[in-house]
């Protein structure tokens, strides 16, 4: 292919610095040749799709819309000013770590992994993140093991939206200490848990730290 065929296909003008492509078969080909993205959102994403988009080092921001099928994210690593990424449904993946290498990295998006239970490997993210989300689905529960693995991340926001924790224990929230703004599901923890925790930090926002949430419950101080 041409360069105007590469446009054609792909809808990206050479030199576009932001970009949307949907994976129609081979669609994908030559996204590589587009160095001016810094912000770019793909869907559908094969191995072979992933692989070129990790040669556009000048990228910023990157979504990976619904739905993921790469079996492998060891190429992200090359993409050294990435700040912000979002991941959608990533079913394959079973190794988050090549993350880890994305030392620019301020607001990480995981939603609907199938793999993503044991959240130890984020432990080097500690210091680096500023907003965390790990969600599930509209029709997809996303179970974590532990939240303990997060104690003391230096986050300000972190999402739980349609999750549930086996361990219930929100306690290694409190040292997070620049954390004010918690979204997430009841089934996170329960009652006691809550109150717990906005008793212990009272300068963060979570809908339910509010007993009107709880009914029949009542939060003995």
């Amino acid at each position: 292919m041409d360069e105007d065929e590469f446009s054609m296909a792909l809808g990206i003008a050479p030199e576009a610095v932001f970009g949307t492509h949907k994976r129609e078969k081979n669609s994908f080909r030559g996204i590589s040749t587009r160095k001016h993205l810094r912000i770019l959102t793909a869907s559908a994403v094969s191995q072979e799709f992933l692989d070129e988009i990790c040669e556009l080092s000048a990228l910023e921001q990157l979504t990976l819309e619904w739905p993921v099928t790469a079996e492998s994210l060891d190429g992200l690593a090359r993409l050294s000013n990435l700040c912000k990424l979002r991941i959608d449904s990533p079913r394959n993946i079973t190794d988050f770590t090549p993350l880890l290498r994305l030392f620019n990295l301020k607001h990480l998006s995981i939603e609907n992994a199938k793999h993503l239970g044991d959240l130890r490997w984020m432990r080097p993210l500690k210091d680096r993140l500023e907003v965390l989300w790990l969600d599930g689905s509209i029709n997809t529960t996303q179970k974590l093991d532990s939240l303990d693995p997060l104690d003391g991340f230096c986050f300000q926001e972190l999402s739980l939206t349609n999750v549930s924790v086996k361990d219930k224990d929100l306690s290694p929230l409190i040292t997070c200490r620049s954390l004010t703004k918690l979204s997430c599901a009841k089934s996170v923890s329960n009652f006691e848990g809550f109150m717990m925790l906005a008793d212990a930090r009272p300068d963060m926002a979570c809908s339910w730290f509010s007993p009107d949430n709880w009914p029949g419950r009542k939060w003995k101080r």
